[in-house]
């Protein structure tokens, strides 16, 4: 049942996000920093940690995860080093996925011909 929930909450995320840019004139690099933000919101009106946990990779690797997690590391670090905190908590939350994409991302790059696109 968890693979379900997973499986058909990512793709009501993804769905959602699609009419979006289909029926409005929104920028794909502006809907994305809205769901990062949606996610960041929901997690600080503590809605997305339940949410979360019971549809689990379908909430988590969207987008709107990326935000919550930010938002995790954000308020986590300002309970420990205060005012700082909010400079440097999402930083510490999200590094180790950043670095894995950069990481995997230039590997497929050596092992693939990527190429610029065509206008």
């Amino acid at each position: 049942m968890e693979y379900w929930n997973a499986f058909w909450v990512g793709g009501v995320i993804c769905a959602l996000v699609q009419i979006l840019m289909e029926k409005t004139k929104m920028m794909p690099g502006r809907i994305m920093v809205l769901l990062v933000c949606l996610g960041a919101v929901l997690g600080a009106l503590q809605i997305y940690e339940p949410f979360s946990q019971w549809a689990q990779a379908g909430a988590n690797v969207p987008l709107l995860g990326f935000g919550n997690l930010l938002w995790k590391g954000v308020k986590e670090a300002v309970d420990e080093k205060g005012f700082l905190g909010i400079f440097t908590g999402g930083f510490q939350a999200c590094a180790a996925g950043v670095s894995a994409a950069l990481v995997f991302s230039y590997l497929a790059s050596l092992l693939t011909e990527p190429k610029m696109k065509k206008k």
